[in-house]
């Protein structure tokens, strides 16, 4: 029975969020403040980094793997690639992506309007102190995930379409577009190591 759950894609993730959120209400149950704010802003950085791994795993998937095993794919099956597989990894980089920014600002959101715009404006509103400066690197990473996010949907995406032959288009206008999403996509892949680390460094060394 348990093999048969796993042998099916739509169940296992189910069942995964459904175990995620009875640990969700139990991490609420026993915190201190109960079900407050700072209860939601774990959820929100729960979602935050859920999204996120989601989001980058395909980013790298397709730097480290699709972009650089393609040209040694045989002609013939290389069509399975663009009509089956980068389609359906392509839906669920471009939403992890929005998921992952809206998740994050949500979570600097709450814990304050002051917090958020610190962390936006690099530290500057504060007089860049001693104790803004970790804002200053945080801001840095917030700002390099904001561009990468843009980057996925106004360029990866759209290009892609037209490498796809999703959105009709010449053989050299499909050319173009196939290298211009390709370099997007190096780009997020070269920003997201820097990105990372402002995130984790920051959340380690600051709280």
């Amino acid at each position: 029975m348990f093999g048969r759950l796993l042998s099916n894609f739509r169940n296992t993730v189910v069942l995964s969020l459904v175990l995620a959120g009875v640990m969700i209400f139990a991490f609420g149950s026993v915190a201190p403040g109960g079900f407050d704010l700072i209860f939601w802003q774990a959820v929100f950085r729960w979602t935050h980094v859920v999204a996120g791994v989601l989001w980058i795993g395909l980013l790298w998937y397709f730097n480290f793997v699709q972009i650089r095993v393609m040209p040694s794919i045989p002609v013939e099956l290389k069509p399975a690639v663009g009509k089956h597989i980068a389609p359906e990894a392509l839906f669920w980089f471009r939403w992890s992506a929005l998921a992952t920014v809206v998740a994050g600002l949500a979570l600097a959101f709450s814990r304050g309007h002051a917090y958020a715009v610190e962390v936006l404006s690099f530290g500057l509103v504060g007089g860049l102190t001693e104790d803004q400066k970790g804002y200053t690197l945080l801001g840095i990473g917030v700002w390099l995930a904001i561009v990468m996010f843009l980057n996925v949907w106004g360029i990866i995406w759209p290009n892609q379409k037209r490498a796809l032959g999703i959105v009709p288009a010449e053989d050299d206008v499909k050319s173009k577009a196939a290298r211009v999403a390709m370099l997007g996509s190096r780009t997020n892949m070269l920003l997201s190591l820097p990105m990372l680390t402002a995130m984790a460094m920051y959340q380690t060394l600051f709280g």
